[in-house]
């Protein structure tokens, strides 16, 4: 008899993990006990095939690019600033919130292109904030920081921010608004590439998983997902059933 390999996971640990695992549990994706509340990082549900990591936030696009994981989920913002090379398939509409550029409320600029040439903007994802205003022809100087930017217009360090977001009340507490949404940003399923295609069925089946399940939850008003596969990709979700 055949071993059965195993289809890996990597799911973030932190406010994203129980819901993702809620769901995947309810896709029938995996069944086995899946908690923070333990040392263990590695989780192996035999029955269902599946080996779940559980990885730092920021770490779940590097495992599956490197191919030790299969399948991973992400938010988008760290998708897009990790760069890594990896297959995005379906939005789970898991920890939505969305980017955006702030300013103190007592300034004048009330719009992106008010901002003077070459001003200074705080941020934790330089690459997203350098695209964003380059793709919108202004030139800024952006600083890095790892924490705290609501700080940084207050003290003089950066004329604005490029922050995340989910209800805009931090901002408002710290006497900043809002010139401009960057953009939305929500958890994601990613596969690693190589993976994607010599398991193509095992990872669309689970794409089509959640996929129906997310319907569901449309339908009963607990929100859904949207998929971001190519339109091929989408077709052969279909094809499948």
């Amino acid at each position: 008899m055949v071993a059965l390999e195993f289809l890996t996971f990597a799911l973030p640990k932190g406010r994203l993990l129980q819901p993702v695992v809620e769901l995947f549990r309810d896709a029938g994706v995996f069944t086995c006990e899946i908690s923070e509340d333990t040392r263990k990082l590695v989780f192996d549900d035999p029955d269902h095939g599946s080996r779940v990591l559980l990885v730092k936030a920021t770490d779940v696009p590097t495992y599956v690019q490197y191919g030790s994981a299969d399948l991973g989920v992400s938010g988008k913002d760290v998708i897009d600033e990790s760069r890594k090379d990896v297959c995005e398939l379906l939005d789970l509409r898991i920890g939505r919130c969305r980017f955006i550029v702030a300013v103190p409320e007592t300034s004048h600029v009330s719009s992106v292109q008010e901002l003077s040439c070459n001003s200074r903007i705080a941020t934790k994802y330089p690459w997203i904030a350098e695209n964003y205003f380059r793709s919108m022809g202004i030139q800024v100087e952006v600083v890095t920081l790892s924490g705290s930017l609501e700080l940084a217009p207050a003290v003089g360090l950066a004329d604005a921010i490029v922050d995340i977001t989910e209800t805009g009340r931090t901002l408002s507490e710290n006497c900043l608004k809002i010139i401009a949404e960057v953009q939305p940003s929500s958890a994601r399923l990613i596969a690693n590439r190589v993976s994607y295609r010599s398991r193509r069925n095992d990872i669309l089946d689970v794409a089509r998983r959640l996929e129906e399940r997310l319907a569901g939850r449309i339908e009963s008003g607990r929100g859904g997902g949207e998929c971001a596969c190519e339109a091929a990709d989408r077709q052969s979700i279909a094809s499948d059933d």
